[in-house]
């Protein structure tokens, strides 16, 4: 599997960012509305931000499988009714694109993009990673990783999904307080700040985290200007303190 921390990390170092950005205190409830972009169909993202902070979310998936999937843990859990909306992204090469409505807001977006850029390549480096540890079993080890094809790989793997990721978010610049996105691979990093430069991004943050010798990093980043950023937080977070 890619090299990145518990999903219950990811949420964390939001919640962080989040406290952050509201003068170290940090706005809790279903007010603050998320967006995780390729919910997959075991919805680990939401399960976890709702239950440690009550956030809102909003589930987009391509695969239509992975949806229903992901409503169907929504509609059996009684502590999950109402806080989990599961969309289809019916789009496969878009992500926010037909999916954010005009008139809506989200206080984070989040991802874990899909790694390889083909299938091929995702077996290729199953089959080197189980050969380097010596647990190969014949010609065709059982990927060393979970999850479906559509979140393992993307035509560009990570580098060419989060690059069009920042193009999209930079066409609704005041949809989202922070955009951001799990980034594997500390190569995909130069492109992604050169990305976010010609979208115009004001503010962009790259946060290390690290489980054992694993290194990830997720990074964020926003349209918002300093008097965009306090109205936002006098206008949603202010409120729900």
């Amino acid at each position: 599997m890619p090299a990145h921390p518990r999903p219950a990390d990811y949420v964390h170092y939001l919640a962080d960012l989040l406290a952050e950005s509201n003068g170290g205190i940090l706005p809790p409830g279903e007010e603050i509305t998320v967006l995780d972009v390729g919910v997959g169909a075991n919805c680990i993202y939401p399960i976890i931000g709702r239950r440690e902070y009550g956030w809102h979310f909003v589930g987009s998936d391509v695969d239509g499988v992975a949806v229903r999937a992901a409503q169907q843990i929504e509609a059996a859990n009684p502590a999950l009714a109402g806080a989990i909306e599961c969309r289809l992204q019916p789009a496969r090469t878009r992500i926010f694109d037909g999916l954010i409505q005009t008139s809506e807001v989200f206080d984070l977006t989040m991802c874990n993009p899909p790694f390889h850029a083909s299938a091929a390549a995702a077996a290729a480096g199953s089959q080197r990673k189980t050969a380097n540890l010596g647990t190969a079993r014949g010609p065709r080890p059982a990927l060393n990783f979970g999850g479906q094809n559509n979140e393992l790989w993307c035509e560009g793997g990570e580098a060419s999904f989060i690059r069009r990721m920042v193009q999209e978010s930079g066409r609704r610049p005041r949809s989202c307080y922070w955009y951001t996105s799990l980034v594997s691979k500390k190569e995909t990093l130069p492109g992604v700040y050169r990305a976010l430069k010609t979208a115009g991004a004001t503010d962009v943050r790259t946060i290390d985290m690290a489980q054992g010798q694993k290194k990830s990093r997720l990074v964020a980043w926003t349209f918002l200007t300093p008097a965009q950023q306090a109205r936002w937080q006098a206008e949603r977070w202010a409120s729900i303190q």
